[in-house]
């Protein structure tokens, strides 16, 4: 698992959101607060966040950016080829970050094992403060009527409560 951050996505009512946390910690020294982890793709048709190193994580981006020109901005298909790439490539397979990516009807964890992870309720995380804000936003599922964007910023803030790798400033985007 990644330290130094808090992605999560969540799906509902045909809404997607996905945020992150702004901390950038190194080693046990918060470095900056208000970094953005999360970024629009595809002319604002596609949302990606990521956890880890930064350097690899923008090197990912860029990759899944270029998948994602290459097949006309599908997603799924986007995803799989990246992470064939990924898993294939001797430098990709070096990088240590982890992505997010969705649009209105997908989401997916890609990581650099070659694993391709769509949420069957909804909702995925990564990052150290990942499990507490999975926990969070499946409660909030479960038990409230909030909007995407509204589970994600309050399970994000939880999140940031408890992990010391995150904090409470937030970036959030929807779709």
């Amino acid at each position: 698992m990644f330290k130094g951050t808090t992605i999560l996505c969540v799906q509902r009512d045909g809404k997607v959101a996905l945020g992150g946390d702004g901390q950038v910690t190194l080693g046990n020294t918060i470095m900056k607060a208000t970094a953005r982890k999360v970024r629009p793709m595809a002319e604002g048709k596609v949302i990606a966040g990521f956890a880890g190193s930064t350097a690899d994580a923008f090197t990912l981006f860029e990759r899944f950016e270029a998948k994602l020109k290459a097949h006309n901005n599908l997603l799924t298909r986007a995803a799989i080829e990246m992470a064939k790439e990924w898993r294939s490539d001797r430098m990709l397979r070096k990088l240590e970050a982890m992505l997010i990516v969705a649009n209105a009807e997908h989401a997916f964890i890609i990581s650099g094992t070659g694993d391709i992870i769509e949420p069957e309720d909804g909702i995925l995380a990564i990052g150290s403060g990942g499990a507490y804000a999975m926990a969070a936003a499946r409660a909030l599922m479960r038990h409230s009527q909030l909007s995407a964007r509204e589970m994600v910023q309050e399970s994000l803030t939880v999140s940031g409560e408890i992990c010391i790798y995150s904090n409470c400033e937030l970036t959030i985007l929807e779709l």
